[in-house]
């Protein structure tokens, strides 16, 4: 009799029942590969949340991060991507994030998406472009990202969509550049806290410099395009920006430009309504406050507030405005000795008023308003050229129109009302010359 060597010399010593077990090993390691595998895929739950929890505070945070507005192009589906993004260097397109296997983050794992989200890199290591607001979502809690991955996977529709590459001027088209400048820009430590100010202000300083990555349009950026600040300690967070052609506004205490006059409930007003007694929302604002800012509760509207009117002044505006009368009297007698002041009176005035204090709520002040006395008039030339749109939001009956004049006013005429608003009723922002509103048509005029 020959002696069993090897694996049979192993099964000869166990009983026959045991070789009846062993034969199901490999089905077992599988079975438990794949719990493993759905383990990792499954984001962790928050203490004391269920899933359908998590996936609600998922939707929220998907709200008021705005996901939808830049991931879903006009007339798209949802999430889907192919929005275009027209920067100072190119254009490029968002992406696709419904939970398509194939174009989208179905096959993402919850630690994938971490990384593409906080550090900008995608599942198969190719590097997001910074129009991708990954800097400020790279402050996100950890909780907070799970919790918009379930949603994300739970919630939306995949839909199979490639989008067009992106077209980016030499050498900014070299994705592997972008490892350089994350090294330099990419902060990925959280947020700071301040227990002395309490949560308010602390929970304001979380939405604002990572969920709602304000930063992102209102921090003015360097030759590199990174913001110049992160938060409340540089000078330039949140001092005003030009995005895509339109004047990002001042954000900080400043009583001229920014939002020195206006009180913690004028804000919530605003980002709740699209309106307030100061001001009334248009261009891309009006888009934000329609699809993410409405959206955001009671206690989170008040807690940006509260960090928003602890920012001191970027520009040392500490006066407050003052009105003058002189415009209103000259109007009322019926005198256009100034440029551009019988084109106010025309097109303007049975709005906004001889006085300038427009229609509180709806036909917003031109006296002592921010966007008026911008240093960059670039909003308020797209306004008159092309018009604009309030916010659409579901504490009013309907939005306001406002009719674009680019069609019956010349560039010379649109200059000189502009200015004759800039300088009147007491505002004190410069000129807007004819060149300006030229270039401004023609790059309108390209985008159509």
């Amino acid at each position: 009799m020959s002696r069993p060597t090897g694996r049979h010399c192993a099964a000869a010593l166990l009983p026959a029942q045991w070789l009846s077990w062993l034969s199901w090993l490999p089905w077992l390691w599988l079975s438990l590969a794949l719990l493993v595998a759905c383990a990792a895929a499954r984001p962790a739950l928050a203490a004391g949340a269920t899933e359908a929890q998590q996936v609600e505070r998922g939707r929220y945070l998907a709200r008021i991060a705005n996901c939808a507005a830049c991931h879903t192009r006009e007339g798209g589906k949802p999430f889907a991507g192919g929005l275009p993004i027209r920067t100072a260097v190119g254009t490029l397109h968002s992406t696709n994030i419904t939970p398509d296997a194939a174009t989208g983050i179905g096959a993402y794992t919850l630690a994938e998406f971490d990384r593409a989200l906080r550090q900008g890199v995608a599942r198969d290591g190719k590097r997001l472009y910074p129009a991708m607001p990954y800097p400020s979502y790279a402050r996100m809690r950890a909780d907070d990202v799970a919790a918009l991955y379930a949603y994300l996977r739970a919630e939306v529709a995949p839909v199979t969509q490639r989008n067009p590459a992106p077209q980016l001027r030499f050498p900014y088209g070299m994705r592997s550049l972008l490892s350089v400048w994350n090294l330099l820009f990419l902060d990925d430590g959280p947020v700071r806290t301040e227990p002395a100010r309490g949560d308010a202000w602390n929970r304001g300083a979380y939405l604002v410099q990572a969920v709602a990555h304000c930063g992102a349009c209102h921090t003015p950026r360097g030759r590199l395009f990174a913001e110049k600040g992160l938060d409340e300690r540089s000078r330039h967070f949140l001092s005003g920006a030009s995005v895509e052609g339109w004047s990002a506004t001042n954000l900080t205490g400043d009583q001229l430009t920014g939002l020195g006059a206006w009180s913690r409930a004028d804000i919530a007003e605003f980002l709740r309504t699209g309106r307030n007694g100061h001001a009334t929302s248009f261009g891309p604002m009006s888009t934000v406050i329609s699809t993410a800012t409405q959206y955001m509760s009671a206690g989170d509207l008040d807690a940006v507030a509260a960090y928003l009117k602890s920012l001191p002044g970027a520009r040392g505006e500490d006066k407050p405005f003052r009105p003058d009368p002189a415009t209103a009297q000259q109007l009322h007698q019926g005198r256009f000795d100034l440029p551009g002041a019988r084109q106010y009176a025309v097109f303007c005035m049975p709005c906004h008023g001889a006085d300038g204090k427009g229609f509180a709520r709806v036909f917003p002040p031109l006296a002592g308003n921010p966007t008026v006395a911008d240093p960059d008039p670039a909003s308020l030339v797209n306004l008159l050229l092309d018009g604009a749109v309030t916010a659409r939001v579901g504490t009013a009956a309907t939005d306001y129109h406002m009719p674009g004049y680019g069609w019956t006013l010349d560039d010379q005429e649109l200059a000189s009302v502009l200015t004759f608003i800039r300088r009147g009723w007491g505002n004190r922002a410069g000129p807007v010359t004819e060149a300006d509103v030229a270039a401004r048509r023609r790059a309108l005029a390209a985008q159509r």
